[in-house]
């Protein structure tokens, strides 16, 4: 069953892992390897958690890779469904 409205990772990260260990976008983005703008961009849900950066958080934060990204995924996902009667499709069936 799908969430209702499923938070960003980005969220989550916020949330669960920054705060508790009162970490600075900035020392998390250096202890992640990656530049503070590419991590503020996923904090704030203007970026997708990449597989690349789900590796780095799952090594970072002791969590798994497949958790971030099926987040991801979920989000996504939600958001596309919500786009879904815009959509210009034209359902196929076999004869």
């Amino acid at each position: 069953m799908r969430m209702h409205n499923p938070p960003h990772p980005g969220e989550i990260v916020k949330a669960l892992c920054l705060e508790p260990l009162g970490l600075t976008v900035t020392q998390a983005a250096e202890a992640l390897g990656v530049s503070r703008k590419t991590l503020s961009a996923i904090l704030n849900g203007r970026a997708s958690v990449s597989p690349e950066m789900a590796v780095r958080l799952s090594v970072a934060f002791g969590t798994s890779s497949e958790s971030w990204l099926n987040q991801q995924t979920q989000y996504d996902l939600w958001h596309a469904e919500q786009r879904r009667r815009r959509l210009r499709v034209t359902k196929l069936a076999s004869a």
